[in-house]
């Protein structure tokens, strides 16, 4: 029995990774060596920086931290331009600048002031087109003084058509024409007017503006006193702070008190409302009235006249109804009811316009601060100066001008 020859059996061998990686890669080997068109080269070319790319150098003044206050924050570039600045204090404000057409610099439109701690943040372009950013920092020095500023007319009144822009200083001024320069008077039709320096009657620097002629009714006006930064020179300290008003012109009123008839009219948009007897100053003395145009103040109701406060000794010391302020030397306009026989017939005050009580009233309710009083007579003391109350109206128009410290 032949028996069956059996099929030798195939036996697969699974290589190692390793070995079949080797394998591999022997294989690719010549065929990458094939694909060559040349020996390789393997060095690396690094790229140099082109000399327009170079960074930008920023570089702010005033710096450091007790820096100069008083001058504007200015930003320059070298090696690039500027594509903005912002300049904040730690409040969060800015400081409003633009940046030169050329990009080379910036600078603030407003003064640094003392102790306040500034960043600067700005925007760079170099000249290879790369875009950056800078930020910088510094601190004013303290104010060693302050000084303030006391106003008239108050925001929102209705004045009259007299009433200057009055600003009193605590401090002497003597940088006059840098302070002049951040006062900025804004009219709803563009009335002509200039400032002028004085002393007050309280002995501090004053400077007003006045229109020159009398306002007409109706105008609106604004003040922005844009003193924040501003030296007032020498023993008068810094401003810290900006100072704004707003008001309004009312009634077309005129006061004329006529001395030697003893009479005091109220014209309105020229034309007579009323006419009332009065008695003005004693003639001969220091008890005369003052002549020219003097402006209502204020009206203060009933007020305790003593005259010691105005150097008369003690020829009366009482309680006075209806009171209108003229200067600040203490002239008035009142009821006087114990001069009633003198009224329309005789200068028997002492230096006051008096009138009846039931004419005062009447009076007193028709006119406003700011209205004119144009006095006329003989025998008065001299003309209001422009110190003593709001005498501005008793200079030329040339001569006002020239009390500006930008026309000097």
């Amino acid at each position: 029995m032949l028996s069956r020859l059996s099929r030798p059996s195939r036996t697969r061998v699974l290589a190692h990774p390793r070995v079949r990686a080797a394998v591999v890669a022997a294989l690719l080997a010549p065929l990458a060596a094939c694909s060559s068109s040349g020996p390789s080269d393997t060095s690396v070319t690094k790229a140099k920086p082109s000399p327009d790319d170079r960074p930008v150098t920023v570089t702010v003044t005033p710096a450091g931290a007790k820096a100069p206050a008083g001058e504007p924050v200015r930003v320059t570039a070298t090696s690039g331009r500027l594509t903005s600045v912002t300049v904040t204090d730690a409040k969060g404000h800015r400081l409003a600048g633009e940046v030169a057409a050329d990009g080379r610099s910036w600078v603030s439109g407003r003064k640094a002031v003392p102790g306040t701690a500034y960043t600067v943040a700005a925007a760079t372009r170099s000249a290879g087109g790369t875009a950056g950013s800078t930020r910088a920092g510094f601190t004013t020095a303290p104010a060693d003084k302050v000084n303030k500023v006391d106003w008239r007319p108050g925001a929102g009144a209705t004045v009259g058509i007299a009433q200057p822009i009055s600003l009193v200083f605590d401090h002497p001024v003597k940088n006059r024409a840098e302070v002049e320069k951040q006062l900025r008077i804004t009219t709803s039709n563009d009335t002509e007017g200039s400032w002028g320096w004085m002393r007050d009657w309280s002995g501090r620097d004053r400077v007003d503006w006045r229109p020159r002629t009398y306002w007409k009714p109706g105008t609106e006006i604004t003040l922005k006193a844009e003193l924040n930064g501003t030296d007032s020179g020498a023993d008068g300290g810094w401003f810290v702070r900006d100072y704004t008003t707003a008001f309004t012109i009312g009634a077309g009123q005129v006061v004329e008190v006529d001395l030697d008839r003893h009479r005091l009219s109220l014209m309105r948009d020229g034309k007579t409302v009323r006419r009332i007897p009065v008695s003005g100053g004693t003639p001969g003395g220091d008890k005369r009235s003052w002549r020219g145009t003097a402006v209502l103040m204020a009206k203060e109701g009933t007020i305790n006249m003593n005259s010691e406060t105005v150097g008369l000794r003690d020829a009366y010391n009482k309680m006075v109804d209806h009171s209108m302020r003229l200067t600040w030397s203490g002239m008035y306009a009142h009821a006087a009811p114990w001069n009633a026989k003198y009224f329309g017939r005789s200068n028997q005050s002492s230096g006051c316009i008096g009138m009846s009580d039931a004419d005062a009233a009447w009076f007193y309710a028709q006119v406003r601060p700011g209205d004119p009083f144009e006095i006329t007579g003989k025998d008065t003391k001299g003309v209001v100066e422009p110190g003593n109350g709001f005498g501005a109206w008793n200079l030329s128009w040339a001569e006002w001008q020239q009390r500006s410290a930008l026309r000097r």
